[in-house]
């Protein structure tokens, strides 16, 4: 998932280990035994003629269609960082309170329908659908949203995006089913924000609270996972939201330092070929080539001519003697000899972000080519390095 929400599993979250397992238990057993089916159906002509008040409790909490139990338990599973943030008590009581809201809902709407289009709406998708649907209130207006990719360079992808395509698919999967899920998102919205003060009438105990505690919650309490990498799960909103921004500020950086590459290896170069296309050796961070010794050489006066094969102004300045090699041209049969260029090692400027980067651990080959991409932002350039 592209949600961020701490570590994986549902450790600190019994109460949504508990839905996932007793729910999905109760939805293969009803699968495998169907005569016990009728029992759950969702039947709003039996609740308002026959009277039968007990079918809004089996038929909203369990599912009898296998995708809408599979999609429910999806963002039951996305959803448990509710659990983790507020605590299984509040948590608990923000399923009870759009519960109770959506049992009205789902009545006012229904009848609405039928005043609207003249059409009686009988049965309506059985299962603990409408609470889910609750749950994207407090996901769309507390949860971060950070990009993660791009889809031909417009539609940007989240790490909420995975989660509203899957409640997307829970809302195609029935014919009424947007009827629950409006339901779930009006109940949503008016606990949320505690109207008519909600929150303080419709709410788990502090004894229930305690009894589950003690008995519900040693069955359904997972282990803290040793191995994994944390994600960062802040215990307040503010901290969430400065962990969100350095992961964000980690990829811009990472972002221009692949802008500045690209750019960098697609400026031309002088002469009849681009040599770099031919030797890939020469465009990498210099990994594979071994150093060169300089020969001693006696003294030549310094060049007049500008450098050919080195386009950062970095290496604009003129350097006495550098390595060289003949290679033979694959087209021509003739010899080409290549100079390799370094940024000088007499500009102060140059020296200080190179020894810095090297005394991190770094080569100076790696260095060197870290900060001629990065423009020399010894930031940009250590970021990179850090992360490859």
């Amino acid at each position: 998932m592209f949600t961020t929400t701490g570590s994986r599993g549902l450790y600190k979250a019994p109460l949504s280990k508990g839905l996932l397992l007793v729910l999905n238990g109760l939805t293969v057993m009803l699968t495998l035994l169907p005569h016990y089916q009728e029992m759950f159906v969702y039947n709003l002509q039996a609740v308002t003629q026959q009277h039968q008040v007990w079918r809004f409790l089996l038929g909203r909490l369990v599912c009898l269609d296998v995708k809408d139990a599979f999609c429910s338990s999806l963002l039951i599973y996305n959803f448990r960082i509710f659990e983790r943030r507020f605590g299984s008590r509040k948590y608990a009581s923000f399923l009870l309170g759009t519960w109770c809201l959506s049992a009205l809902m789902d009545f006012l709407l229904a009848q609405a329908f039928q005043f609207l289009f003249d059409y009686e709406v009988e049965e309506l998708p059985a299962g603990l659908l409408a609470p889910v649907f609750s749950l994207f209130v407090p996901f769309y207006l507390l949860i971060p949203r950070m990009q993660v990719t791009q889809v031909l360079s417009h539609i940007h992808i989240t790490n909420k995006s995975l989660v509203y395509i899957v409640g997307l698919q829970l809302l195609t999967s029935s014919p009424f089913m947007w009827l629950l899920a409006l339901s779930g998102l009006i109940s949503g919205g008016l606990y949320h924000s505690n109207v008519l003060w909600m929150q303080k009438l419709l709410f788990v105990p502090v004894w229930v609270s305690r009894i589950g505690r003690f008995i519900l919650e040693p069955l359904f309490s997972s282990s803290q996972p040793t191995s994994e990498t944390p994600l960062g799960m802040g215990a307040t909103l503010d901290i969430q939201r400065q962990q969100r921004m350095d992961m964000l500020d980690q990829q811009l950086l990472l972002a221009q330092y692949n802008e500045a590459r690209r750019n960098t290896r697609q400026q031309p170069q002088s002469g009849l070929f681009q040599w770099t296309r031919f030797f890939p050796s020469l465009r990498r961070r210099g990994q594979n080539r071994p150093p060169v010794q300089p020969r001693p050489q006696a003294q030549t006066p310094p060049s007049t001519q500008q450098p050919l094969l080195d386009n950062s102004p970095v290496a604009e300045e003129q350097v006495g003697v550098h390595p060289c090699a003949f290679i033979s041209c694959p087209f021509t049969g003739s010899f080409v000899l290549l100079v390799f260029f370094d940024p000088p090692s007499c500009s102060p400027k140059l020296d200080f972000p190179v020894a810095r980067l090297v005394e991190m651990g770094f080569s100076r080959i790696d260095a060197l080519e870290a900060l001629r991409a990065s423009n020399n932002d010894i930031n940009m350039a250590t970021n990179f390095l850090l992360q490859h």
